[in-house]
This record gives C-alpha cells, structure tokens and sequence, in this order.
C-alpha cells in the first residue's frame, strides 16, 4: 500500500535521493503536508497613530520625484516578510502627497485603489480623467491604466492605497512602464466617469460588459446616503451588520476582478456573530472605536488604525459605543477565489455565535 514504509529503509533514502537528482518527487513524501497546509497570514492590527507618526518623518525626509515617484508606507503582516504585503493575494499602504507634489504617471499589471483617509482637493489622474480626493471617496485604478497624482492644495493628503500585487507576482504577470512625462494629459472632463455612471444608469445601446468598472470615483456623499438608509430600515446582515459592496455599474458585479470593496456600518452597541470564509481580508477605520475577535484573539481598534483578517479565520466585531457608528471600509480578494471556485464561508457553530477570547 502506498504510503507503508519499505522493509529496506536504505534501497527507500537511494531511491527519494534518486528522484531529487532528476528534479522528480512523490507524492507520499508530501500528501499530509498538502492536505494540512495552513495560511501564514496572521491577524494583525496597525495603529493609525504609528502609521502616522512614520508617514509624517517620511514627508519630511523623502520627496515625491523619479527616483522615488510614490511616499508609500507599506503594511506589512508578520507572518508575510518577506513578500511585504498585508496578505498573500494584496498589498495595503498608505500614501502622502504634500502640497505641490506629482506623482509620476506610470502604469503596471497589478490593479490598484484609493480610499482617501485625510484632505480634500488632491487629485489622481486616470486614462485621461481628473478625479479630485475627498475623505471617504473610492478610486479605482484598474490595471495598465496610465495614473498620476497631485496636490495643488495647501494641505497634505493621505489614503489608503490597495494593489493585487502579489497575486499578480505569484502569477508571474507583473509589468511596470514609467509615462514619457510626468504627467499625462487630461482629454477628459473632470469626474466623468463618475458623472456619466454613478447614477446607476448608462449610455443606451451600449451592450458591452466590461471586466474592469467603467465608474472610476465612488463619492463619500452617495455612500453613506446609502449605508444610513439602509440602517434605518433595519436592513443588516449577522455578520456585518450594514454592509455594502461597491460594483460594477456595466456587470452588477464585483468593481474590480480580483479586489473586493466593502464598506459597512456598525450600529452603536452592535456585536456581530462571528463566521469564516476563505477571502482574506484588510479593514480600515473610517468612523468609530471597537473591537473584532479573530481566532479567539481581541483587537481593540479605533479611528485611523488598519486591521487584517487571515483567510478561513474566526471573526465577528463590536461597536464599542453605545451612541455613535462605526465604519469600517474593507478590501478582500473574495472576486479571484469566487472566480476560480475556490469561495466558501461558514458560520460559527456555537449559538450565541462569539467565539471565545482567548
């Protein structure tokens, strides 16, 4: 039987030796390993007020040009070093763009969004279109579009910035071109997508779906217009509370093909049930203070800071106050594993549905 050890121990290590020589294994050396094999991801959570201490000195030392187009703070997971991302599948960062900075204009294979933090009036570039920052606002990059950033404002700016990037490297289908110049031209009016899509209408006999989100900007305002009309019919889910998924106006789909948006609300004293599923995923903290279980592990979290939940983890969160929300904008990979049948999710067994705090 396959799997039995051979009575000639030394004729078994010659042969495994043999087939290392020739760059061949087999697979009773690595079935259990393959059956068991667990994520490195690891719950971690990034205090608003670390990362901005540390993108503050990185203003001070560091400036936007060639040699360094972007002032980004990479978050890194502990379990994850050497690839310096949040997950195994995405990267999330924060960036600042001074008062009369650009940022070059390039373009790469790796799809890539903005959730502006903090400041009003920067702007990102994208195919041609001018969009302009404001707190709460969603950008898409979608991968190989030419995008700049700038700031003709007094103020800095700072956001969230979220690239598939080492989904694309596992892939082996990274590729980066810098733009001739350090801008791009604008050929488009201000906000165009947004205007000419946002409305959830668009352009009759117009029949093509597209993968990537014709809808660049998602506003702040139309947002939480949504998410407070929800909250006050008492639409909320087990798990979320007041979610929201930002789509693709052209599909009803997921905005991007391989990074999910999700904004949700927690109501005051709302302490969701805990449940699991296979995407993995980064919060950050819009609005409010609380907590999330992940794994039996407590995380205290509060306006500003970044929190990631490991694929196929325990979590369920808590509005720690009684009186005010809490808004928590999150990114997932929940779009590629759905794309490849890989997507399953699981409720907590126990029947209050909190898990235990280790």
């Amino acid at each position: 039987m396959i799997g039995e050890p051979a009575t000639d121990s030394t004729a078994l290590d010659e042969f495994h030796a043999g087939l290392e020589r020739d760059f061949l294994d087999g697979l009773w050396r690595i079935q259990g390993q393959a059956r068991d094999a667990r994520t490195r991801v690891r719950p971690y959570l990034w205090c608003w007020e670390t990362i901005y201490r540390h993108l503050l000195r990185a203003g001070e030392l560091l400036r936007v040009e060639r040699a360094a187009d972007r002032r980004v703070l990479l978050l890194v997971n502990p379990g994850l070093p050497e690839i310096r991302a949040a997950t195994h599948t995405f990267a999330a960062n924060v960036q600042l763009i001074q008062p009369g900075e650009v940022a070059p204009s390039h373009r790469h294979t790796a799809t890539a969004l903005r959730f502006i933090i903090q400041g009003h009036g920067a702007y990102t570039t994208v195919e041609g279109e001018r969009i302009r920052m404001g707190e709460g606002d969603l950008i898409l990059t979608p991968n190989w579009t030419w995008h700049d950033h700038g700031n003709e404002t007094a103020a800095p700016v700072i956001w969230m910035d979220a690239l598939d990037r080492p989904l694309v490297a596992a892939l082996q289908a990274m590729f980066f071109e810098p733009y001739p110049e350090e801008r791009q031209p604008v050929t488009r009016p201000d906000d165009y997508s947004a205007r000419k899509y946002g409305a959830g209408l668009r352009p009759l006999g117009s029949r093509a779906v597209p993968a990537l989100s014709p809808q660049r900007a998602y506003r702040w305002a139309d947002t939480y217009a949504a998410l407070t009309t929800l909250a006050a019919a008492g639409e909320a889910t087990p798990y979320d509370d007041v979610a929201l998924e930002y789509q693709n106006p052209a599909t009803g789909g997921h905005a991007l093909p391989t990074l999910g948006c999700t904004i949700q609300l927690l109501r005051p004293g709302v302490h969701t049930r805990a449940h699991r599923h296979t995407s993995s995923t980064v919060y950050h903290v819009f609005r409010g203070r609380g907590w999330s279980v992940i794994d039996g592990q407590r995380f205290d979290w509060a306006r500003g800071d970044f929190l990631v939940v490991p694929p196929w983890a325990w979590h369920e969160h808590a509005n720690a106050s009684a009186t005010e929300e809490a808004i928590l904008f999150g990114v997932n990979d929940l779009p590629a594993l759905e794309a490849l049948a890989l997507y399953r999710e699981e409720a907590y067994p126990d029947p209050a549905g909190h898990q235990p705090v280790h």
